[in-house]
């Protein structure tokens, strides 16, 4: 990687450390940034986690209720990073370019969420440096329904604070 920044999240299951490629998704690592000095994703939770897939988080508050967020950011899909485990990606609604606070780290290789020739894919941005055992674990939790959202861990698994390092 280029230039390259480090956030740590403290998570109610241990830290996650991730290494962000500000070269190849120079926007969506200062949106991430900026979401993270703004103190936004402190408190906020793991609020969809599938094991086979990815645990996603940074848009819920422990009663399910929604964060406010930020305008979307164009997505940086097409900049050679892949969907493999351990990175970290913008989630995003049907549009490509819908993706605002909400993050994904993969668990599995999900190369159908790369950008192909029948897909915008979704942008990696980094990847987990340290902490991956923190992300196996969380990927573990038990999880039910909660009002109209599915996946969610029956436990809240928190992000207690998240920070440039």
């Amino acid at each position: 990687m280029g230039k390259t920044l480090n956030v740590k999240l403290t998570t109610s299951m241990g830290p996650i450390a991730l290494e962000l490629d500000s070269e190849k998704a120079p926007l969506t690592v200062v949106n991430f940034a900026t979401y993270v000095d703004a103190g936004h994703y402190n408190g906020t939770i793991f609020h969809r986690v599938i094991p086979t897939f990815m645990i996603q988080g940074g848009g819920f508050n422990k009663d399910m209720s929604e964060r406010p967020t930020r305008g979307p950011l164009k997505n940086e899909a097409a900049n050679g990073l892949k969907n493999d485990i351990y990175t970290i990606s913008m989630a995003r609604r049907q549009d490509p370019d819908s993706a605002t606070g909400q993050f994904f780290i993969n668990v599995t290789n999900n190369d159908m969420l790369n950008r192909s020739a029948s897909s915008a894919g979704y942008a990696v941005f980094g990847k987990v440096t340290s902490g991956q055992d923190v992300v196996d674990k969380i990927k573990a939790v038990p999880t039910g329904n909660s009002g109209p959202f599915q996946n969610v861990p029956t436990t809240p698994v928190v992000i207690e604070k998240a920070e440039c390092v």
